[in-house]
């Protein structure tokens, strides 16, 4: 990818001297009278503007819930139906090799720390049965089954859990077999988790503890990163950082040694930056936070307050820009033949909704085609009607996980609505 790079004035630079990530009126004025930056990503260029070109503003949305009968909107030729509710917070899901479905009850607020197991007894397509399958967690969010063990992905750590026969109920005693950084922005406590197609390491994201590193970068030690270990939690290796929040992560079905991830980017720099995005993850690779974004576009909060120029003249730009303040969460490539052939390898993300935006955005499930391995085309909507209200930022629920099930259809969790939702093609 073309790497962007934007040099200020040296009077500009002059006025850098706020700290702990603070910018006084007078420097966000001289910033927003920069030019614009054109940068060049896979799906071609997109043209952002320069930090607080708009005031940063807080918009939080207020969930009012589904009314009865009402669900979210897909495309012609689609269907929605309501999979499974009554859910606290169903932060995630996933779907184990006998087809039982694993849903997370997990929150920033307040948080039911527990996994309930869906099964559908009789292959039917029902899932009748439903029970905890664990509790007493803490802040989980990534599962994950290789071999005889159960990985679960606490805020505080990677646990292991001997796992065989499909137990309805996780009796087994757990191990922590990595430690992982807790704390700091409370809205970074999630640890998504993901193995490679051999099964011989496991991928663990870590967002930031801070917006852009305004309490230390020796605080942010193993975050804002993906991890790379062995499945007995040996061997730790950063895959790649300056990512500032990787939640969702899967293979591209077209290169099934290309990982990609959903990121949210920083907030406070205005309505339209720093745009979340999804894009492949280059080993080794640095993608700009805190210093820089979408490439070597520096970051003003750090200007003169020892910014690492060295990593900023070798950061990434991300491959496709989701838009500002989404809360891009979810991921995942559509690998099977239930949908329209147009969906085949493309991928979906789940886009949880802003508040640092002075008109909601997000809220949605986002569609991106593919072709031949590579972004074909911009995101576009694919699941929407989350929004009730928008003037009021009033919205019946929040999308966050997206599942592809074995037969085909979609699953979204609605975490707010305490609902997962089903996306079937029609027949």
């Amino acid at each position: 990818m073309k790497k962007s790079l934007t040099l200020f004035s040296i009077p500009l630079l002059a006025l850098m001297t706020a700290c702990n990530g603070q910018v006084k009126k007078e420097e966000k004025e001289a910033l927003a009278k920069q030019p614009a930056n054109v940068v060049k990503t896979a799906i071609g260029d997109i043209t952002l503007p320069p930090p607080y070109a708009t005031e940063s503003k807080t918009k939080n949305s207020k969930v009012i819930g589904w009314p009865e009968g009402k669900t979210p909107k897909a495309p012609e030729g689609f269907t929605v139906t309501k999979f499974a509710d009554g859910f606290e917070n169903p932060r995630w899901s996933y779907i184990g090799p006998n087809n039982d479905i694993f849903v997370v009850e997990s929150g920033t607020r307040t948080s039911k720390n527990q996994i309930i197991i869906l099964r559908d007894n009789d292959k039917d397509g029902k899932y009748e049965t439903r029970e905890v399958f664990i509790s007493g967690l803490n802040r989980p969010l990534g599962m994950l089954i290789l071999k005889d063990f159960f990985y679960i992905a606490n805020t505080d750590g990677l646990y292991r859990y001997p796992y065989k026969n499909a137990p309805l109920k996780l009796e087994t005693q757990g191990t922590k077999i990595v430690e992982l950084p807790a704390g700091g922005y409370n809205n970074h406590w999630t640890r998504s988790l993901l193995a490679n197609p051999e099964g011989t390491k496991i991928y663990i994201g870590v967002g930031s503890g801070s917006n852009v590193g305004e309490n230390g970068m020796d605080k942010e030690v193993r975050r804002a990163a993906i991890l790379e270990i062995n499945p007995d939690g040996t061997g730790e290796k950063i895959y790649a950082d300056g990512l500032r929040n990787p939640m969702g992560m899967d293979w591209n079905p077209a290169n099934k040694k290309e990982l990609w991830t959903a990121v949210n980017e920083r907030d406070e720099l205005g309505d339209d930056l720093v745009p979340d995005y999804i894009t492949s993850v280059k080993r080794g690779g640095f993608y700009g936070w805190p210093y820089s974004y979408f490439g070597s576009i520096p970051d003003p909060r750090w200007e003169g307050k020892g910014e690492r120029k060295d990593l900023i003249k070798k950061a990434i730009v991300p491959d496709v820009p989701v838009g500002a303040h989404t809360a891009s969460l979810g991921l995942a490539f559509y690998t099977k033949d239930a949908f329209p052939a147009k969906y085949r390898n493309g991928a979906f993300v789940g886009q949880h909704g802003s508040w640092n935006r002075s008109k909601i955005s997000g809220y949605k499930v986002l569609f991106v085609p593919f072709k031949d391995g590579k972004p074909s085309g911009k995101p576009e909507d694919f699941l929407t009607g989350f929004i009730s209200d928008e003037d009021k930022a009033e919205v019946y629920g929040r999308p966050v996980a997206v599942t592809v099930m074995n037969d085909g259809s979609l699953l979204v969790n609605d975490d707010s609505g305490n609902t997962i939702w089903k996306v079937t093609a029609k027949k």
